[in-house]
C-alpha cells in the first residue's frame, strides 16, 4: 500500500476533534445544570506535543459538581515507531514494519471519574491508525459502576447495540464479547466494569463504511452515558458507598497501568505522559 491517505487522515482527525468539542460542551452544560455544591466545573485545556511529530489537546476537569475528574483528549500524531512498537505491530499482523515503520494516528480518548458513587465511571475512545502497509479503526466504550444498577447497564448497552446494528448485524455480539475479554483484570479474576463494546484492527476494505461505523460509536456515547448520569445525580450516598467507589477506582487504575493497549502505546511512542495517564483517578484505595 503506497497511498498516503492524506485526505482521509484529515477527515478522521477533524471528526475526532469535533467529537471532543461536543462532549466537553455537554459535560460543562451538565455541570451548570446540576444544582450541586460549589461552582460548576470547567475544563482546563492544554496543548500536547510529541517530539517525533504531531500533538493534541488535553482537556481535564477536576473538582466539579458532577465530575471529580474527567479527561477528554484529542490527538493527531505521526513519526516512526520504535523497535518495541514495531514488534508489537508485526505480532498483530501489520505488514511492512521492518521496511517502513512510519505511522500516523488520530483519535479521542475519554475517562470520567464521578463525584457521586452511584453515577458510574466511564471510558470511551475511537481512533484511526495508518502505516504504509495498512490502516484500521478501533475504539469502544465501557461502563464502570462501583454500585451497579441493572437498568443503567441495559440502557448503556442498548445505545451501543443500536449504533452497531445500523452497520452490521453481527457487530454488537462480536464487539461486546471482545470488550468482555479485553476489559477483564486477570490478576483479580474479574471484569473492571459491566462492559460495553471494544474493537480494533477494523479494516473491511471499505474505508468509508469503517469510518462511518466509528463515527456512529463516538456519536452514541453521549446518549448512552448522559441519561444514566442524570438519573443518579440526586442519589444520596454514604461513607460506605464512597469507600466502594475508591476501591473500585484502584481496580481501574491497575487495569490501565498493566493491560491497556492505549496506555502502553502512548508511553512507548513518546506521547505526552500526562495526557496518556489522564485516565488515572484522582483518589483511589486498595483493600
Amino acid at each position: 500500500m503506497t497511498e498516503d491517505f492524506t485526505d482521509r487522515k484529515d477527515r478522521a482527525s477533524a471528526w475526532f476533534r469535533s467529537l471532543r468539542d461536543r462532549i466537553t460542551a455537554a459535560f460543562e452544560d451538565l455541570e451548570t445544570r446540576f444544582d450541586g455544591p460549589g461552582a460548576p466545573g470547567r475544563f482546563e485545556v492544554t496543548p500536547t506535543s510529541r517530539a517525533d511529530g504531531g500533538g493534541g489537546i488535553m482537556s481535564v476537569m477536576r473538582g466539579g459538581r458532577v465530575f471529580e475528574k474527567v479527561g477528554v483528549n484529542w490527538s493527531a500524531v505521526h513519526g516512526t515507531l520504535g523497535e518495541r512498537a514495531q514488534k508489537a505491530m508485526a505480532a498483530r499482523g501489520v505488514p511492512g514494519m521492518a521496511d517502513d515503520p512510519r505511522f500516523w494516528a488520530s483519535g479521542i480518548s475519554l475517562v470520567a471519574h464521578m463525584v457521586n458513587p452511584h453515577t458510574p465511571a466511564v471510558h470511551m475512545n475511537t481512533r484511526m491508525f495508518w502505516t504504509p502497509g495498512a490502516w484500521w479503526f478501533g475504539g469502544g466504550a465501557d461502563l464502570n459502576p462501583c454500585l451497579e444498577y441493572p437498568e443503567d447497564t441495559a440502557h448503556f448497552h442498548a445505545q451501543l447495540q443500536a449504533a452497531c446494528d445500523a452497520h452490521s448485524p453481527d457487530y454488537y455480539s462480536r464487539f461486546k464479547a471482545w470488550a468482555d475479554e479485553y476489559f477483564f483484570v486477570p490478576h483479580r479474576g474479574r471484569a473492571r466494569g459491566v462492559g460495553g463494546i471494544f474493537y480494533d484492527d477494523l479494516n473491511t476494505g471499505d474505508w468509508e463504511a469503517d469510518f462511518a461505523f466509528t463515527q456512529a460509536v463516538g456519536s452514541a456515547f453521549l446518549p448512552a452515558f448522559l441519561p444514566v448520569t442524570e438519573r443518579r445525580l440526586g442519589t444520596v450516598w454514604s461513607d460506605s458507598d464512597r469507600e466502594a467507589q475508591l476501591v473500585h477506582r484502584g481496580l481501574y487504575a491497575e487495569y490501565n497501568l498493566v493491560y491497556d493497549r492505549g496506555t502502553k502505546f502512548g508511553l512507548e511512542t513518546g506521547h505526552d505522559a500526562s495526557a496518556v495517564l489522564m485516565s488515572l483517578p484522582p483518589v483511589a484505595k486498595w483493600p
